[in-house]
């Protein structure tokens, strides 16, 4: 079953949090949903596990038993041990005995924390006890899977070990969506959603995305351009309309996923300042 959101637009008081964004997560797959803070999409997981109303649109989701959410919290309780976190969530979801037990060990070996059981939550390193989030969203083997941020601030091997989680669970057919701000992360979902101030920037397949790029980027060390212009390491990616703008001593660049974010963001500031 493809579980959705439709043009949802959600307000708190006089602000704007969502303006008629859509999004579409299909079984056995990723979906990630990316854009800086304030970009709405924490609003949006939490509109499919039923934290926020809409003002307008509609979601499609499971019964709440059948969601596995990890939020961007730690998603667990720091004064209980791992097992007693994992034991407590298998109880509110119903499970108990050898069938808890079974599960739950399953899912500490996976990510790599059997040998932690015993230990306080509080006494795990930042990317244990994501991964211990992670195991408690996935211990009743839910239908959809919303992971918000889960591997923001964790180490690098901890980060391995989370998409290798993700991938396993849409693998066993999982509906999985999560956000992230590292479009690395989002290069390697099936398709993304790239929001900017609550609305829509981008989305579909990566090659969707690229393809409908219309513009032309560009590296140099001084930007001729600096209002469309952005640090990409030691040098500067600059942003032109089209092939035709470029200066003559300039060369086209084949635009990765972050040109793209990047410079549509800034198109949309500046089409909202034109309107102002």
């Amino acid at each position: 079953m493809t579980y959705a959101v439709r043009s949802a637009t959600v307000r708190f008081g006089d602000t704007l949090a969502l303006q008629d964004v859509s999004l579409q997560i299909e079984p056995g797959s990723v979906v990630a949903v990316v854009g800086g803070d304030g970009a709405g999409k924490t609003t949006l997981l939490r509109t499919l596990v039923g934290e926020v109303q809409l003002e307008r649109g509609q979601v499609n989701a499971p019964l709440p038993g059948a969601i596995g959410y990890m939020p961007a919290t730690a998603g667990s309780w720091a004064s209980l041990t791992v097992e007693q976190n994992m034991d407590f969530v298998g109880g509110i979801y119903g499970l108990s005995g050898s069938a808890l037990a079974s599960r739950r060990d399953e899912l500490l070996e996976r990510a790599s924390l059997e040998q932690t059981a015993d230990r306080l939550a509080s006494q795990l390193s930042g990317g244990m006890r994501r991964k211990l989030g992670f195991a408690m969203a996935m211990l009743h083997d839910p239908a959809l899977l919303v992971l918000d941020e889960p591997s923001t601030g964790i180490d690098p091997v901890s980060r391995v070990d989370l998409w290798r989680l993700v991938s396993e669970a849409a693998a066993a057919g999982a509906a999985v969506v999560m956000s992230t701000t590292y479009l690395d992360e989002a290069e390697r979902a099936a398709s993304l959603l790239a929001l900017d101030g609550g609305q829509t920037l981008a989305k579909g397949t990566l090659g969707d995305v690229l393809g409908s790029f219309g513009g032309a980027i560009t590296a140099t060390a001084t930007p001729r351009r600096r209002e469309w212009a952005w640090r990409r390491g030691r040098a500067y990616h600059e942003y032109w309309p089209t092939l035709a703008d470029l200066p003559l001593d300039a060369c086209a660049l084949t635009p990765d996923l972050e040109d793209v974010v990047v410079t549509l963001s800034m198109l949309k500031r500046h089409d909202n300042e034109l309107a102002s």
